[in-house]
């Protein structure tokens, strides 16, 4: 289902599901080279990924995004817990591992890659996309990759969708390009 017309970048607090039937297949491949095991990954790519976001600002208004994510059945997926200063912090992922990301809004024009510029609404243009970069903590990993994403709203099938870029680098510099499309639920 689209977004509601009054949903922006902005402000994405709301339910997701990830539509399959919309978004690309490559999601396996990049799950296998971020070294996730076999079960896992045909759990994700089996069950159906559904985000709670909440989107808000501190008391000293600084952006946060904060998702969780539930697989089918109520089985946890990752939670996310983004800043938008561009500041690099570690996690400890029980699906992705030790990883070190940093999140930010962005206008598109600074953004290298034309993967991860294209496409949005010109909403999210003028207010900007969220950019996520997160690469793997290879020394406790002992896996290299990087996911370079951008979240925003954009026009598909004549629908306004929330949506995320993926751009992948993986351990032997795969290049993959990934476009996660969601449907709304409804708010939290």
């Amino acid at each position: 289902m689209a977004v509601p017309a009054s949903l922006s970048i902005l402000n994405i607090s709301g339910k997701f599901v990830m539509n399959k039937a919309l978004s690309d297949t490559t999601t396996d491949t990049i799950l296998t080279l971020q070294g996730v095991g076999w079960l896992k990954r045909k759990a994700i790519t089996l069950g159906t990924v559904t985000l709670a976001i909440k989107h808000f600002k501190d008391d000293e208004d600084v952006e946060h995004i904060d998702i969780e994510q539930t697989l089918t059945g109520g089985i946890p997926g990752t939670s996310e817990r983004r800043t938008l200063t561009w500041t690099e912090r570690e996690n400890e992922d029980h699906i992705f591992g030790a990883v070190i990301g940093k999140s930010r809004r962005t206008k598109v024009d600074v953004l290298e890659e034309n993967f991860l510029k294209a496409g949005w609404t010109a909403d999210t243009v003028e207010h900007g996309v969220v950019q996520s970069y997160v690469e793997s903590d290879t020394p406790k990993s002992g896996t290299t990759w990087i996911a370079n994403q951008t979240w925003g709203i954009e026009e598909v099938n004549g629908e306004r969708r929330y949506t995320r870029h993926v751009k992948f680098t993986g351990p032997g510099a795969e290049d993959i390009e990934c476009r996660l499309i969601y449907d709304y639920l409804g708010p939290l």
